[in-house]
């Protein structure tokens, strides 16, 4: 690591990493496979998060480096592994929280055997988590669940709420949105639900919008209109386990059932590393990676620190690899002082951010190395 990168500016410093704070990974999968041309022989370095698209990246064929500062994001990802490798399809989904189960601690005491110490150590301090399926166990996820049993009901009835998900034309869904669900307690309540203040306290870290200027409720509806209007509304996981607490009828990639066998097949391609990205990438760098999944990394940086980290990620890059990221609230993009090694491809990316269903994300970027 260089002297730069000691001196940087370091979200490991400012936030706390000691508790699961995404149970379920928020970035659209589908998007990020095909952005990173994930396939056979490939390396990746991903950012490990709660597990979801490191295994998505995984059933492609492709080995992969999942590197995290929270041990609590590697104890999701540890015991999603564990329980691909030793359990069927459907008790894994039941196991999981996707599925009902009431015998999950009991399965618990079969996987733990295959965790680190580490993670042993985490979810015997969280077994109510894994009883109650650890893919709800989140700040995230209570975050949205006091969304949709605090502040939802106050707007429509579960009735409504379900009529969100129907099946419908761009059109219809549309009509819908302006004619019944766009009411004023649906702009009034969702502009104080997520605002900066309860967003910060209830969902993600307040030391997460430092570098985000301008209202963040006002960007978050526009981008929930987005999702509601222009993308399907009955196929997508994430506005499902919004709207009910649950995936039950769109599951996310790796859930689902075509890519089970892929992921338990491939496990022995996944190496864990307990520290941040670039730590990882100069540990496990070997040949040099053909991709980077990098989440929503950057927007919790200054530009100065942004520039620092993707120069320590470039000496660990094959000729054409891939950098991947998305950005939330705060536009971030390949620093402008690597133009020379590193290309934008901007049209790609605006085409695949077109259509990933995390509706979110203001912004998705695909750079590649020159």
């Amino acid at each position: 690591m260089t002297s730069a990168s000691a001196n940087r500016d370091r979200i490991e410093d400012r936030a706390s990493f000691e508790f699961v704070r995404y149970a379920n990974c928020w970035e659209d999968a589908d998007v990020l496979c095909e952005a990173l041309r994930a396939r056979p022989g490939a390396r990746i370095l991903s950012i490990a998060s709660a597990g979801d698209n490191t295994l998505a990246l995984l059933a492609e064929g492709a080995d992969v480096v999942a590197a995290d500062l929270s041990a609590a994001q590697l104890a999701c990802l540890e015991l999603r592994v564990a329980a691909f490798r030793h359990l069927d399809y459907q008790p894994l989904l039941a196991f999981l929280g996707a599925r009902p189960s009431e015998d999950r601690l009991r399965t618990y005491s079969r996987l733990e055997p295959e965790l680190s110490p580490l993670s042993r150590d985490y979810w015997r301090g969280h077994a109510a988590d894994v009883a109650s399926g650890f893919i709800h166990a989140g700040r995230f996820e209570r975050f949205f669940g006091i969304f949709r049993t605090r502040v939802l009901p106050l707007i429509h009835s579960r009735k409504t709420c379900e009529r969100l998900l129907e099946p419908r034309t761009p059109e219809e869904r549309r009509a819908f949105y302006d004619r019944v669900w766009n009411n004023l307690r649906w702009r009034f309540l969702f502009r104080l639900f997520f605002s900066r203040v309860v967003v910060g306290r209830l969902g993600r870290d307040p030391e997460f919008f430092k570098y985000v200027e301008g209202s963040v409720s006002g960007r978050i509806l526009e981008r929930a209109r987005h999702g509601l209007t222009d993308l399907p509304t009955d196929a997508n996981p994430y506005l499902e386990y919004i709207v009910r607490g649950n995936f039950e009828r769109a599951l996310p990639r790796y859930l689902r059932p075509e890519k089970f066998a892929a992921i338990r097949e491939g496990l022995h391609r996944l190496t864990l590393y307990h520290g941040s990205v670039e730590a990882a990438a100069a540990r496990h760098a070997g040949p040099g990676f053909d991709a980077y999944n990098l989440s929503d990394i950057f927007e919790y940086l200054d530009p100065k620190s942004c520039l620092v980290l993707y120069s320590d990620l470039l000496p660990t890059a094959r000729p054409g690899a891939r950098l991947a990221y998305w950005n939330t609230l705060v536009p971030r993009r390949r620093p402008p002082e690597l133009a020379s090694r590193v290309a934008s491809l901007t049209e790609e990316a605006r085409q695949l951010h077109a259509k990933d269903l995390a509706f979110f994300y203001r912004g998705f970027e695909i750079d590649e190395v020159r």
